[in-house]
């Protein structure tokens, strides 16, 4: 597998502020990434790094690029959108298509046009007359359609209904992603994900908390559900995180024996959510 990304103790300050410090990570190639995090915690500071918007300390390669000296040849080979990105009110949706289509080398319209289908976008309309969601929808169609290694997505579906975020998630598996191509997106709606990811990257004040394969995860960590009866035993083996559910303790684990475990109550994979929460908690410790 080649690694697309590799960043080394990256750090970056804003005033008294270090809204990175000393983040390290690897992104290979054929990979949906999801970058989790707080808000503050670094998340929207490590994408600019990543696309050459941010200069930072440390060492960063991207494509075996550096992103920021060589910010116009990486804008070739990336696709970024963000959750901010403005098109301009005015604008005609077959004037974006056609302006993405001049200026990108790497725009396919056809697959623009196979998004859009999909959708009640009409070619006609202004940006005014689209609800948010719509918008979105065309941000994204036009994103999507460039052909590049890296699509880099900042809250994604943001706006959009669950059936409309169901369906883009399912053209990102169907019609974008291949072994040469790599995802990293961002999002707040990670139980959406669950299913698609396979690496995480916990981020938190600057620093990277988990970096990890989904398969390895799947591995190192347990979450056990047990009764009071059985609480103290669960607490000897030194869990990351507890809390009570309708009379249940819950317990997360990392790199418990799971024989050990399951002789105490039900074991399960952890969700990311759970996951994200008791990584966070144990880091602010």
């Amino acid at each position: 597998m080649a690694t697309l990304i590799e960043a080394k103790d990256l750090t970056k300050t804003y005033g008294a502020t270090r809204a990175l410090d000393g983040a390290s990570f690897t992104v290979g190639s054929g990979r949906i990434v999801g970058l989790i995090g707080p808000n503050g915690a670094g998340k929207t500071t490590a994408l600019k790094a990543v696309l050459g918007l941010a200069r930072c300390e440390g060492s960063l390669s991207v494509l075996g690029l550096d992103p920021y000296k060589d910010r116009n040849e990486l804008a070739k080979r990336v696709s970024f959108i963000a959750d901010v990105a403005v098109l301009p009110r005015w604008l005609k949706v077959h004037q974006a298509i056609d302006f993405v289509a001049g200026v990108h080398p790497h725009f396919r319209r056809d697959r623009c046009e196979q998004f859009l289908a999909r959708t009640s976008i009409k070619r006609t309309s202004r940006v005014r007359e689209l609800s948010k969601g719509m918008i979105t929808q065309l941000h994204l169609a036009l994103v999507m359609a460039i052909d590049a290694k890296l699509l880099v997505l900042d809250e994604p579906t943001l706006g959009l209904d669950i059936l409309s975020r169901k369906a883009f998630y399912d053209s990102l598996l169907s019609d974008y992603m291949d072994a040469e191509r790599t995802i990293l997106v961002t999002t707040h709606q990670v139980e959406e994900l669950e299913n698609i990811l396979t690496d995480l990257l916990f981020i938190d004040r600057g620093r990277v908390v988990l970096d990890s394969t989904m398969d390895d995860v799947a591995l190192k960590y347990h979450q056990l559900v047990t009764g009071p009866a059985e609480a103290d035993a669960a607490r000897a083996l030194k869990p990351l995180s507890e809390r009570q559910l309708l009379g249940r303790h819950v317990f997360l684990y990392e790199g418990a024996d799971a024989e050990a475990l399951d002789q105490l109550g039900e074991v399960r994979q952890p969700s990311i959510a759970d996951l994200f929460v008791a990584k966070i908690q144990g880091g602010a410790a």
